[in-house]
Parts: structure tokens; sequence; C-alpha cells
């Protein structure tokens, strides 16, 4: 477990930087939080960070968004998810999730609990909390590469002295 004081949106879009520095090519992210906790901005600075220059929306409507990235290195998959709109989490299996979930695809899903008896679980999850006028970033493991991911995030956090910022 990680807790991560952000005391703005830059510190929101900082811890977006890294985790995008430290994921994994598949796998997926649970983005949990009220309304307006950073949830989006979170994805938008992930992205970012990937290289992607296109503008980034958040998927309310059309339930998915997905961003073919091409690195120095590799090309990557990332499915957005935002689940606050769907009625049932069968509508998952119409939208394609499970070939996202099972392939060579990193998922970003806002709202998860509403795909909860569909959606398998999460490698990584993060709480996005509402204190006072800055937020907390509670983040957990679910896997062993959710463990490893998170790891990661700690090293990266601790070599470029974010933490102290960020605690």
């Amino acid at each position: 477990m990680l807790n991560l004081h952000l005391p703005d949106e830059a510190a929101t879009q900082c811890l977006g930087a890294v985790l995008a520095e430290t994921a994994p090519v598949s796998g997926w992210l649970a983005l949990r939080g009220d309304l307006g906790a950073g949830k989006t901005t979170l994805v938008r600075a992930f992205l970012r960070a990937l290289g992607y220059a296109g503008r980034v929306v958040s998927p309310t409507y059309t339930l998915v968004e997905t961003y073919e990235i091409t690195g120095k290195t590799s090309e990557r998959r990332i499915a957005h998810y935002d689940l606050y709109r769907m009625n049932d989490p069968e509508e998952l299996e119409w939208m394609g999730a499970r070939e996202d979930f099972a392939g060579d695809t990193l998922c970003l899903v806002e709202w998860p609990e509403r795909g909860e008896g569909v959606l398998p679980p999460p490698d990584l999850e993060i709480h996005l909390l509402y204190i006072d006028e800055s937020r907390r970033a509670q983040m957990d493991a679910h896997s062993v590469a959710g463990d490893a991911w998170l790891n990661e995030v700690k090293n990266v956090l601790k070599k470029n002295n974010i933490s102290s910022s960020l605690d």
C-alpha cells in the first residue's frame, strides 16, 4: 500500500507520469473516487507522459477510448474506460473488454465498481479522496504484476525525491 498527498493538480499529473513511466505493457489500473477527484486528470497525464499528443477526453458517453502510442522502442495500446454511465456490467462484453483485459492492452478504468462481476481483479487500484482542498491517493496492489508496478512507483518517487512533496 502507498498513500500520497496530492496538494494540487500538478501533483496528480506528476503521479500520472510516474505511473506511465513504471507501467507494464498490459494489465489494468482501477481508478476510484468521487466526481471531480482527479481520475481523468491522472489518465491524461499518464497518456501525455507516454508521448500521446492528441486530444484526451473522458469517455463518459462512449465508455471507452483507445490510444495507440508509438514510443522510442515499442508500441503500446492503452484503453481508457469510464464506466460511470454504464447500466449493466454485461455491456463490457459488447465493448470488446474481454480482448482488452486478456490481451496486450493496458486498461485504465474509471468507476470500476460498475463492472464488478465481469471485470477481473485489478493489478493496481488507486482511490482518490478529497482532503480539504487537496487529494489523497491510496494505492493498493492486487496481483503479482500490481506488486511489481507499485514497487516501481515507490522506487521512482524515492529516486527523484518526489515522495517528500507527495507524502
